[in-house]
């Protein structure tokens, strides 16, 4: 399997989305875990690392092509 590529500041969809009904997510902080905040409604979430690679379906927008 090949690991997704992804990075600070990237809007990201995930397999399910958000309790608010959102599935766009922003990264805001890496390491072991990865920190995402919730485009709908700003909640942020921690995660380890392997479990965010593993429910992540796409990267929608790099951090760089924000306008």
């Amino acid at each position: 399997m090949e690991r997704k590529e992804f990075g600070l500041g990237d809007i990201v969809e995930m397999k399910k989305p958000h309790p608010c009904g959102t599935n766009r997510w922003k990264i805001i902080r890496m390491g072991m875990d990865i920190r995402l905040k919730c485009q709908g409604c700003d909640h942020s979430v921690l995660i380890p690392r392997q479990k965010f690679e593993k429910r992540l379906k796409k990267v929608l927008v790099r951090a760089g092509e924000e306008k």
